[in-house]
């Protein structure tokens, strides 16, 4: 048997990944390996929808498949995950900066409002008259 290296489809994987019922799949196989009819049980879909999708996520390498007697066996393969964790990498670090900003805004403006209230200040009121006192001009009194 020949080694050769496999390439994995990004594109391929993210087309796997677009499908509720896949990533459901891909759930239940990151328990461990299971039989085909096993993994068909666990959905409200028929088995010929099961296996369309089994074979989908066989062509994108997210699973492998082996024989047990009369059954197919699929077991979770994690390696072109990779570069779906290497994609979102750089979203992570996208929405952890802007998190860091958006909770330092939320803690100062909450500083702001718990901040006790300056000491209240004594008004004086001031009121004016306009009676012509003093030549004309308003009297405070």
């Amino acid at each position: 048997m020949r080694h050769r290296s496999v390439t994995y489809s990004s594109e391929a994987t993210f087309q796997a990944l677009a499908d509720p019922t896949r990533r459901a799949v891909l759930d239940l196989l990151r328990r461990g390996s299971q039989p085909a009819g096993e993994i068909a049980l666990a959905f409200p879909v028929s088995r010929p929808a099961i296996s369309k999708h089994l074979r989908l996520l066989r062509r994108a390498h997210l699973v492998q498949e082996h024989r047990e007697g009369r059954h197919r066996v699929y077991q979770l393969n994690p390696e072109p995950l990779r570069a779906v964790d290497s994609w979102l990498d750089q979203y992570r670090s996208f929405w952890s900066a802007n998190l860091a900003s958006l909770k330092a805004f939320v803690e100062a403006e909450c500083a702001k409002e718990t901040r006790p209230p300056r000491a209240a200040r004594p008004t004086i009121k001031i009121r004016v008259s306009h009676r012509k006192e003093n030549d004309g001009k308003p009297t405070h009194r």
